[in-house]
């Protein structure tokens, strides 16, 4: 019988050895960037799991469990960004973007909560390029004329988008619900009071900002005319202008049903994109070609997605992920671990900008979940704090693509951004968690 503990007790501790090695070599991996994510989730996994002694056939089950539990998410991946696609391509966010210029005029104050109007409906797609496109170069000239610093309109907007990145159909939520097997929506209801307090802080900041630039001589008395001009209006065939307020009253339905319906969130999408396409675009050509021009974003985060359920099978559907929570538990005082998703979430934010998302989402997540679901305390939760966190400087962090692109529109050097930028999205992140805690929504 002791030869039996033993032996079980051994295999666990290897399991256990190999667990973590397999996520610090996929941390690895990913912060040298030298391979796609999804090659890592797919090869280092089997090959640990060959290694630690799993049969062929095992391995096939766990992999088979896996990618069938991320399999929704990757579906909602491929529809909400072909959807959000093509109301941009209707011309639904160049509208709103134009009209609240024209009202902005040169007030500084007024641009700036302009600026973060206008990122936080550009980014209800959850793509950083798309909605950098959208805001930075139709106020960038208007921020010049006013004597505004490029910094501030770039500060502002990638901190909203940070804010708003953590939408159930943006990569972030549906990397973590991957992670943790859980519902998009279902994190989202945990993070939706949060954003709410992002947005609002950001616009307190957007107040400090106005006086800051103010003492520094912004302000320049431009005309109304001439510096909205600048933003310029350009002829799109794509076009759908007669279709304005059904593409609003569509997206409106679209969110109504993913915050007050139990209607699957991939399902919803899948219905409005079929919607969308059919009337703005009723040939079957213009729907092919609309659907190709946005294949290529919405197949690669499928593709990663699912490569994700190779990581999450192997790890997660193994005893492999016991046998870490064990280890950690073994080593961790008994009362920190019931607050270990909160200490994690606190410690997110400047973890994030030295390891990739994906290491954090997929090697350290599951085990914090693991450990704090023996308190009672849902995945969806342990997800949404980490997402808290995480969110408002995903748009500051080296790592992110789009980080480089707002850098180039804007004219701003990465040092200068992340000096600027990343004391504001750190105490954003303190501040959304805190709250969250302190209210309950979150439990502690």
């Amino acid at each position: 019988m002791k030869n039996e503990i033993y032996r079980k007790g051994k295999i666990m501790s290897i399991l256990g050895v190999a667990g973590f090695v397999l996520m610090i070599l996929i941390v690895a991996l990913l912060l040298k960037g030298r391979t796609a994510p999804a090659v890592v989730f797919i090869l280092l996994p089997i090959i640990v799991g060959f290694v630690v002694g799993f049969t062929p056939m095992e391995m096939s089950d766990y992999i088979k469990e896996g990618v069938s539990s991320v399999s929704t998410t990757a579906i909602l991946f491929v529809f909400a960004v072909l959807f959000f696609g093509v109301m941009n391509d209707v011309g639904v966010f160049d509208r709103i973007v134009n009209g609240v210029l024209k009202l902005v005029g040169t007030n500084i104050l007024l641009l700036m909560l302009a600026t973060v109007l206008i990122a936080l409906i550009g980014h209800l797609d959850g793509s950083g390029a798309t909605t950098l496109l959208i805001t930075i170069p139709p106020l960038l000239p208007i921020y010049k004329k006013l004597k505004v610093r490029p910094i501030i309109l770039l500060s502002i907007t990638c901190l909203t988008m940070g804010v708003m990145n953590i939408v159930p159909w943006g990569g972030p939520c549906g990397r973590t619900a991957a992670a943790l097997e859980v519902g998009t929506s279902d994190i989202w209801k945990y993070c939706i009071p949060a954003q709410v307090v992002g947005i609002l802080l950001i616009c307190g900041l957007c107040f400090f900002f106005a006086r800051m630039e103010k003492k520094r001589g912004a302000g320049y008395a431009a005309s109304e005319t001439e510096a909205v001009s600048e933003a310029g209006e350009t002829v799109n065939e794509l076009h759908r202008p007669k279709l304005f307020w059904f593409n609003i009253a569509l997206i409106v339905c679209v969110v109504l049903m993913l915050t007050l319906t139990s209607v699957p969130t991939h399902v919803t999408f899948m219905i409005a994109m079929g919607v969308a396409l059919m009337v703005n675009y009723p040939s079957q050509k213009m729907q092919m070609e609309r659907v190709k021009a946005h294949a290529t974003d919405a197949l690669t985060m499928a593709f990663t997605a699912l490569a994700s359920g190779v990581l999450i099978g192997i790890m997660g559907k193994s005893p492999m992920l016991d046998a870490m929570t064990q280890m950690v538990l073994s080593a961790m005082p008994e009362s920190m671990a019931p607050h270990l998703h909160v200490l994690f979430a606190a410690l997110n934010s400047p973890l994030s900008m030295v390891i990739h998302g994906d290491a954090l989402t997929y090697g350290i997540l599951p085990i914090v979940n693991q450990i704090v679901s023996g308190y009672g305390i849902p995945a969806a939760a342990v997800g949404a704090a980490f997402l808290i966190t995480f969110g408002p400087a995903i748009y500051i962090m080296p790592m992110t693509a789009a980080t480089y692109m707002g850098l180039g529109l804007a004219e701003v050097e990465l040092k200068d951004h992340i000096a600027f930028s990343y004391k504001w999205a750190f105490v954003l992140a303190i501040v959304e968690l805190a709250f969250v805690v302190i209210t309950g929504i979150i439990p502690l």
